[in-house]
């Protein structure tokens, strides 16, 4: 199934709830992800800049997120899809340390299934990265069916099940201040993940 979403409205959306919000750093990231992320597009032909836009669209009607989260949302792909380096982000170093934990980064000796599950439990070091990966989860796995394959449908599935979701929970009681947040994305993974789990006939351990 493919998903339209317009590019022009989110980003004009977003500039104007930015600079009203004075979400300076957030505001520096779009246009720095915009320009970094052209001519890139998603497996579904759309713009790539779509996906860190619907998230960030998402994040501002959520309670509590902060400049500094969004500012994460809009530019975690970058370090990763765009050949671009912390160090030149032209944000804050709490935006950049989110980006970091956004990036899977492999040290050298570990295996694929260390590398993630390593790669999971670090992103409670930061606040900023936490928000994000529950939004870049939640949107992939809202827009997978048509465009993943069924294997990467449900190996998605059992990573926010087995890894994101008590890492989630657990992030709960170190940040209260993001109670609500994190209850929001919660609830709105398990949702999907589990539906998705029932078409897919993927059983899941609770």
């Amino acid at each position: 199934m493919k998903h339209i979403y317009d590019e022009e409205k989110m980003y004009t959306y977003l500039r104007g709830f930015l600079r009203g919000a004075d979400f300076t750093e957030s505001e520096k990231a779009l246009s720095f992800a915009r320009e970094k992320h052209a001519g890139q597009v998603r497996k579904d032909g759309q713009p790539y800049i779509v996906h860190p836009l619907f998230m960030a669209c998402y994040a501002v009607a959520l309670r509590g997120t902060t400049d500094d989260m969004v500012a994460t949302i809009l530019l975690h792909d970058v370090v990763e899809d765009c050949g671009v380096s912390l160090s030149t982000l032209p944000v804050n170093e709490t935006v950049r340390r989110g980006v970091k934990f956004m990036t899977i980064t492999p040290y050298e000796g570990e295996d694929k299934s260390t590398v993630k599950r390593r790669y999971y439990n670090e992103l409670i070091e930061s606040r900023e990265a936490l928000v994000c990966k529950g939004l870049d989860r939640f949107m992939n796995l809202s827009t997978a069916e048509g465009i993943m394959d069924e294997a990467s449908i449900i190996k998605n599935i059992k990573e926010t099940h087995e890894m994101l979701m008590p890492v989630l929970k657990q992030a709960k009681s170190r940040y209260p201040e993001l109670h609500d947040t994190l209850h929001i994305i919660r609830t709105d993974l398990r949702v999907l993940y589990t539906t998705l789990a029932t078409v897919h006939n993927v059983e899941l351990k609770f």
